[in-house]
């Protein structure tokens, strides 16, 4: 039976769905698409279904208009096992397979094996209405897949006393603590930053969070002005009992972090994570000149956002508006990995143990998605991904292997980069880690 990924998409907001397998559980607070993906180019074209069998319930009443901004897949399982390509074949030539019946312009794939990079291959062009090709220098848009870069910032400031893991917003937001939402007083930064926070995902009023893509106060002063917008909307569960999705969470993150150092949010990730880690190419915002640009309904996007389909406002870039060489983000994974293992060089072990284990109840770390197991291979499995909606990226680490594997595409699903992503990482899967055995399951 040939293989095939599923993986679950955030569409609307107006749903909450639930979905388990015996290979992983997904809770995103959003209208889900169950999308059957082949693991090869036999199935390049994706079968798109309804997922029947997911459990929803409707959440009281929020919008229903799309919302495009950093989409995440948290779930990802096989639903029959993969053949494993040889390990002999050459990752270009699979990545331009993937490709193939697709509209997707480019794919850039790191394989990290040992604890280190095994092989990187890119394939495609910068932009589709050019012919210059991309390079394994060139850099690509993250999406959500940034946000355990966050992360990892908030957790060198909490190692360095400037903040606490469990203060409540009202001692971290004196300020706001009477005008916020009293269920929100006692979040704190773990909620925050493991999506437990009640939180809706983004503003609920669509013309507030447009406003954004035009607004031209300094970055931290707009951060201010979202996170008391925020704070008096409505929790959408009781904060500490559920997951649910929540770019918001990052922000409030990303003001505390500013209102305790004085330093942008910016001028942090790139003073705690950006330096350390040696990610040389790894900066903020859309890529820059002569780049890849992301693409959307069969285009370039070429200017800079206006509005929300383009992308996301520039205040995003806690929740992932960031940039970066396949090589840079593989130094964060490698570690990651190294911190599992207790060899981390930016993180204490408690931080590390933090940000990779599921909080009660939520199948979320800080921010990683947690699974025991992934496409038939044994885990711990560590899985981000995301999506602005011009760019798609992947991050699947195996922590007990030290290996893992980064997938970037300029594009999204709407132009076939879900079934080109999905292609070689079904075959790389069972290169990286064992099968789960009867026991394992």
């Amino acid at each position: 039976m040939p293989a095939a990924i599923l993986y679950i998409r955030q569409q609307d907001r107006a749903a909450r769905f639930m979905y388990m397998t015996a290979d992983t559980y997904a809770c995103v607070d959003g209208m889900q698409e169950a999308v059957a993906v082949g693991a090869g180019p036999a199935h390049a074209a994706a079968q798109r279904t309804p997922m029947h069998t997911i459990i929803s319930e409707r959440t009281a009443a929020s919008p229903s208009r799309p919302m495009r901004h950093l989409r995440r897949w948290l779930g990802v399982s096989l639903l029959c096992v993969a053949a494993s390509a040889s390990a002999a074949d050459d990752l270009q030539a699979r990545i331009a397979q993937a490709l193939q019946g697709t509209t997707t312009p480019a794919m850039g794939v790191l394989v990290i094996r040992d604890g280190k990079i095994a092989e990187q291959a890119v394939s495609g062009v910068r932009r589709n209405d050019e012919k210059v090709a991309v390079s394994t220098g060139d850099a690509w848009m993250i999406g959500s897949t940034g946000k355990p870069i966050t992360v990892a910032m908030i957790a060198r400031l909490v190692e360095q006393g400037v903040l606490k893991w469990d203060a409540p917003l009202s001692t971290m937001l004196p300020d706001l603590a009477a005008q916020m939402q009293p269920a929100y007083r006692n979040v704190t930064l773990v909620q925050l930053l493991s999506h437990r926070a009640g939180l809706p995902e983004n503003l609920t009023d669509g013309t507030a969070l447009d406003a954004f893509f035009t607004d031209t106060r300094a970055l931290p002063v707009q951060r201010e002005a979202y996170i008391k917008a925020a704070l008096s909307e409505a929790p959408v569960h009781p904060p500490g009992t559920e997951f649910a999705y929540s770019n918001s969470g990052f922000l409030i993150a990303a003001v505390i972090a500013e209102r305790a150092t004085g330093k942008d949010v910016e001028t942090l990730i790139q003073r705690e994570v950006f330096q350390p880690l040696q990610m040389a190419g790894a900066g903020f915002g859309p890529t820059t000149a002569g780049q890849p640009l992301g693409h959307r309904g069969g285009k370039p996007v070429t200017r800079a956002p206006q509005k929300a389909d383009d992308g996301v406002p520039p205040i995003y870039t806690a929740a992932g508006n960031l940039h970066m060489r396949l090589q840079d983000l593989a130094m964060f994974a490698i570690d990651q990995l190294a911190g599992s293992h207790g060899k981390g060089t930016l993180l204490t072990p408690a931080s590390y143990t933090l940000m990779q284990s599921a909080q009660p109840g939520s199948p979320s770390g800080l921010d990683w998605g947690v699974q025991p197991s992934i496409a038939g291979r044994q885990g711990p499995v560590l899985v981000h991904g995301g999506s602005d909606g011009n760019w798609l990226a992947w991050v699947v680490l195996f922590p007990a292997q030290n290996s893992g594997v980064i997938a970037i595409a300029n594009a999204a699903e709407d132009m076939g980069a879900d079934t080109a992503t999905m292609g070689v990482l079904g075959g790389l899967f069972a290169e990286l880690a064992p099968a789960v055995t009867p026991a394992a399951k």
